[in-house]
């Protein structure tokens, strides 16, 4: 591997949901970071004898939360990308199709390596970034894992092999991440903000895991290991572990909750249920709900993930072998119905005091100023980055607050603008986000993300066309392997601009052959060549391959089984699209289009009165279906 350090134990890989390990292996990822020269020097605060402490800044990350992701910016080879902050990452990784969309050259990984994650294993192999810069700091061949799938919004995983240069202070809440250095600390309280009657959580954590962040905790009396991973969306206990504590997926309040995946290709189920306690550190939740999951750790029982890394601030002080954390307000786990107190970012104003700049700001935008002063700028950056965080968590109101006044401090920041839409559009207030949608498009008209949000909102009120205009727009603005083009088809299809979207699947399948979501995407061309009556042999092979990747009994399947079946019925074979429909329909009885089909079907083998009764009852659950056969040619009789 090109100038980096290799140690390759048994080659066994293991991970957290997104995270990587190398048996007792270090790739050498994180050059240059030790020799960042520390600013902001704090003395931590208590007795005397700790005042020779000093905690320095190695880095700081401002990030975004976006579907409940930790979004940083940074930039390789001079262009302008986001990764995905996770601390249960190993190592910095890449999906192919993004090594390939940036144009890195990979070389085979070491001998043995794979990488394992909750839901299965993948194969990487390894890129050379030239020119990393991050948080500043350019960074010179820096080597990434590639592999695995995209993650949304995002080009890839930042890991521990940057992380873990020293301690770490995650403030998701505010929007940041810092990198910290302390000398002279071994015995000092490093959660350096908490003042003199602040309540506090202190855990101890494993010191032989260099490369993850392992405590524990007591889920109904009973101890439990748990793992710090920001990458994870939501936290996710293990159903040996929930079984331990007394609940299984048949045990009473259990309620699934969908499938959930990690770096592999498979999915598992979940459930969300109750338990009578949760303990970690000091802290202590009673009568709460957790999410179970058939979730695989070799090192741990449970993933504290971005939920809970947004309602507290937390320092892991790697120096030490300790973690300390506060609460920040809110449910801690429930992201619904979050209320939170009104802390204002450290650069902000107190409450009823207008920031410096803010008057000079709106004066110079009424008056056409070609910029805000900088302090604006850095505030509304503040204000954008919280707004994000507690959009994440649900508290729409506040989070609106936030975004209205960084469109009032840079009203010419089309990212801003478009930020606020989303909020408007999860409060379901469809004209306001329509219209922020719009102005973002005005200011950045080129903005791939407002053009994909303003067609789908135009495909759910009905304006196809503006839809597809929209769309037709953002295609020219995506690289071949971006993996928005899944979006793109998706949205296509829902336009009934068939054609189209089998380009754009033909696209994202062919740079995501490990992706999490391909046997989705396979169903999805699949189904659109089978509405088109074209490749049917082409469509059949990819409706087997969303099948052989799909759980036997789940809503999936009993889509990508009827997926097939309308495969088998284009193609004369009615038996085999009986087979595929009965399938689907004792999944989901109540398929109007499964039930249409076997009619359909029926009606071809001479079962008159059986094809009418299924075609009936599918007419029973939606009215329409007969004539959306009509509209494809699909004809009932012979």
């Amino acid at each position: 591997m090109q100038n980096a350090r290799v140690n390759i134990g048994q080659g066994c890989c293991v991970s957290s949901a997104r995270g990587l390990r190398v048996g007792q292996g270090v790739l050498d990822g994180s050059r240059g970071f030790a020799e960042l020269v520390c600013t902001g020097i704090l003395i931590a605060l208590g007795h005397p004898a700790l005042a020779a402490c000093k905690l320095g800044k190695l880095a700081e990350f401002p990030v975004t939360m976006v579907n409940m992701h930790a979004l940083t910016t940074a930039k390789i080879n001079d262009r302008d990308v986001q990764f995905t902050v996770d601390s249960g990452a190993f190592f910095s990784m890449l999906s192919a199709a993004t090594a390939s969309e940036l144009g890195l050259k990979t070389h085979l990984a070491p001998f043995g390596l794979y990488v394992t994650g909750v839901n299965g294993s993948t194969s990487v192999m390894v890129a050379t970034v030239k020119v990393l810069n991050l948080a500043g700091v350019p960074l010179h061949n820096v080597d990434f894992l590639v592999g695995g799938s995209d993650i949304s919004g995002s080009i890839g995983l930042l890991g521990q092999n940057v992380l873990h240069v020293g301690d770490v202070e995650y403030d998701l809440g505010q929007g940041v991440i810092r990198l910290m250095r302390a000398e002279d600390c071994r015995k000092a309280l490093l959660a350096y903000w908490v003042k003199a009657t602040q309540p506090y959580s202190e855990m101890d954590i494993d010191p032989t895991e260099r490369f993850h962040t392992i405590g524990h905790a007591y889920l109904n009396g009973a101890e439990i290991r748990v793992e710090f991973d920001s990458g994870a969306g939501t936290s996710i206990l293990s159903l040996q572990a929930a079984a331990r504590a007394g609940i299984k997926p048949d045990s009473p309040g259990v309620v699934p909750a969908g499938m959930s995946g990690g770096v592999g290709r498979g999915t598992f189920a979940t459930y969300i249920a109750p338990f009578a306690s949760f303990k970690i550190g000091q802290e202590e939740i009673k009568n709460t709900r957790l999410r179970i999951g058939g979730i695989e750790l070799s090192n741990a029982d449970m993933l504290i993930g971005a939920d809970f890394f947004l309602s507290h601030r937390i320092y892991v002080a790697n120096s030490q072998h300790k973690l300390y954390f506060t609460y920040n307000g809110g449910p801690v786990f429930n992201l619904s119905g979050a209320k939170y107190p009104q802390a204002a970012p450290d650069r902000s104003p107190g409450p009823g005091q207008a920031p410096a700049d803010e008057t000079a700001a709106a004066g110079a935008a009424a008056a056409g100023s070609a910029a805000p002063p900088p302090a604006a700028q850095e505030q509304a950056a503040d204000l954008s980055r919280r707004g994000q965080a507690l959009a994440a968590r649900r508290d729409f109101e506040q989070a609106l607050a936030d975004l209205d006044r960084a469109c009032q401090l840079v009203p010419d920041n089309a990212d801003y603008v478009y930020q606020r839409g989303m909020i408007h559009w999860q409060m379901n207030q469809v004209a306001l986000a329509r219209a922020d949608f719009d102005q973002a498009l005005k200011l950045k008209p080129d903005s791939a993300p407002a053009l994909l949000s303003r067609a789908e909102l135009r495909l759910r009120s009905g304006d196809v066309s503006g839809a597809l205009a929209d769309l037709d727009a953002t295609d020219p603005l995506l690289a071949k392997e971006e993996d928005r083009r899944l979006s793109m088809a998706l949205l296509y299809e829902r336009g009934d601009r068939l054609d189209s979207a089998a380009k754009q699947f033909d696209l994202w399948i062919a740079s995501h052959r490990d992706d999490l979501r391909l046997p989705e995407a396979l169903n999805g061309r699949c189904w659109v060549k089978a509405l088109e009556n074209i490749d049917l042999d082409g469509a059949l092979e990819d409706c087997n391959g969303a099948l052989r990747r799909a759980k036997s009994g789940s809503p999936f399947y009993a889509e990508a089984a009827d997926s097939r079946g309308l495969v088998f019925l284009r193609m004369g074979r009615y038996d085999k699209s009986i087979a595929d429909y009965d399938a689907s329909i004792k999944i989901n009885p109540e398929n109007a289009w499964s039930l249409y089909g076997r009619g359909t079907d029926e009606a071809h083998l001479g079962k008159t009165a059986e094809g009418r009764a299924d075609r009936d009852e599918a007419l029973k659950i939606w009215p329409n279906i007969a004539d959306q056969f009509k509209r494809y040619g699909i004809a009932p009789e012979p």
